[in-house]
């Protein structure tokens, strides 16, 4: 288990569901489907004729891979001027501040991983699209197929933790 070896982050996405609402199994699975936990996770930079590295086609970085806009605005609506998206502890709180607005703005419940994750992929903006982006569903499923894995897990060692 991830919390076997990190026990911190078990401490981190605790407060994130007690604090946001937002369920440690759906935290979880959209950072693995993001950036695999890597805490330097950027986009790959995009090939000119193939071969010659050029710009990334986003500002996305770290565990939750927060684009710089969406970012700027969690730090200045949640005060928390030193959060870095380097840091688990950040990602997965911005993870819980995302979700439940997310809830508020298009009516997605926190357990609906499918959904929830359609709108942190597309944005709350472009959600209402993602029907037209057939690779988004297939990334969804795959979500929520990985969350219904960490709940299957967090009932077995959840006393433990």
């Amino acid at each position: 288990s991830i919390f076997n070896e990190r026990y911190l982050w078990y401490k981190y996405t605790k407060k994130t569901e007690q604090k946001w609402g937002t369920p440690i199994y759906l935290q979880l699975a959209i950072i693995k489907m993001e950036s695999d936990f890597d805490w330097l996770a950027k986009p790959e930079r995009q090939k000119i004729f193939k071969v010659i590295p050029y710009k990334r086609p986003s500002s996305s970085f770290g565990y939750s891979q927060a684009v710089k806009g969406t970012w700027d605005q969690y730090k200045k609506e949640t005060n928390n001027k030193l959060a870095t998206r380097a840091r688990f502890r950040d990602s997965v709180d911005f993870i819980g501040w995302y979700t439940d607005k997310t809830e508020k703005l298009l009516k997605i419940s926190k357990k609906d991983v499918y959904r929830q994750y359609l709108a942190y992929h597309e944005g709350w903006g472009n959600y209402k699209n993602y029907k037209n982006n057939q690779k988004v569903i297939i990334l969804a499923k795959k979500v929520t197929e990985q969350a219904n894995e960490y709940r299957k897990q967090l009932k077995k060692c959840q006393k433990r933790l």
